[in-house]
């Protein structure tokens, strides 16, 4: 019903900037919300950021609070995270999913999934 593909990963130094992209198609997102994760190689799918449907209330990671920002032009079916102050503890595959039932902050609730996009932050 839905397919989301991320976009915009890469290496960064540690300090650095990088904005993830994760676009929509076969039907519009505009009414779910949607979340990124990331998962580190042997680490369980954590949550990064969500946000609802019209954008107005966003939920954030503790750890993740004061350098990424979670955002979404519902006009072109697109979902954004910037991501500054990188940390290597960053690094990891981000994924964008979307789940029609409101915020939620595990994995299990989201019904669509990217198939991801890898961010390192370099030490």
């Amino acid at each position: 019903q839905v397919q989301l593909v991320e976009s915009g990963g890469g290496l960064v130094q540690a300090g650095g900037s990088l904005r993830l992209s994760c676009a929509a198609s076969g039907r519009t997102v505009s009414m779910y919300a949607m979340g990124w994760f990331r998962q580190a190689p042997g680490k369980e799918r954590e949550i990064v950021a969500a946000i609802n449907w019209s954008g107005v209330s966003t939920y954030y990671q503790d750890s993740v609070k004061g350098r990424f920002t979670i955002s979404r032009d519902n006009a072109k079916n697109t979902v954004s995270l910037q991501m500054n102050s990188l940390k290597p503890e960053d690094t990891a595959v981000y994924y964008c999913a979307a789940e029609r039932s409101g915020i939620r902050t595990t994995a299990s609730a989201y019904d669509y999934w990217g198939q991801g996009t890898r961010v390192t932050g370099s030490s």
